[in-house]
């Protein structure tokens, strides 16, 4: 008597089962693989034109008004201009978001002022004006006595600074978003008052960038 063997149902449903399971891992790995490539030849076009960041230089300060009242309140009214050039030669630059402000001795003296975005192409420069107001900012009690200091040494010393986010471009790919800081040094001839008409210093002082 000849046997006749047959696949119960079961046993033909976890066949398909298995092959339905290689299939979809061999698809997750191929979309996988394809990823990663794209990925790795991103980077790697990025490491090898290395794009240098940004430079920044101090152009002008005008100071037109820093009157202090009820010795903790600060009117401010302060004019920049900066020179911002993109030194590389096959990278552009987006700036997406930049925002200025002055400090004093650790102190934000005027409110944050938005510039608006601009593209900046292979070895491009641009002036960047800004106008910085603060009404009745709150300061230290010690912002009257470091005035005074500064009044007796002839200088005063501003810190102008610049924070955003730009993007980098090599062609038609275009990066995510980097973060950036710039901080620039204004030093001032300063007189016996303080100032309420305009101080001007000008320089083309380089300023620190870190991305």
């Amino acid at each position: 008597m000849s046997q006749i063997l047959t696949k119960s149902p079961k046993h033909c449903g976890n066949k398909q089962g298995l092959n339905v399971s290689k299939f979809y891992k061999k698809l997750f790995c191929t979309f996988s693989t394809i990823f990663l490539s794209i990925l790795l030849l991103i980077f790697l076009v990025y490491f090898i034109l290395h794009p240098s960041k940004p430079q920044f230089s101090l152009k002008e300060t005008d100071i037109y008004e820093l009157n202090l009242s009820n010795t903790h309140l600060l009117n401010s009214s302060i004019q920049l201009t900066l020179l911002s050039k993109n030194p590389n030669n096959k990278v552009g630059i987006y700036y997406d978001v930049l925002q200025v402000y002055a400090s004093y001795k650790g102190q934000q003296i005027t409110t944050d002022t938005s510039l608006p975005p601009f593209y900046q192409g292979n070895q491009e420069s641009n002036l960047l004006t800004a106008s910085l107001v603060g009404v009745g900012l709150p300061v230290d009690p010690s912002f009257g006595y470091e005035v005074g200091r500064d009044q007796v040494a002839g200088k005063l010393v501003l810190n102008l600074k610049v924070n955003g986010r730009l993007r980098w471009k090599v062609g038609t790919w275009v990066s995510g978003r980097y973060r950036f800081n710039v901080n620039c040094v204004s030093i001032l001839d300063f007189g016996p008052t303080i100032p309420t008409g305009p101080l001007s210093s000008k320089q083309g002082t380089e300023c620190s960038t870190t991305v």
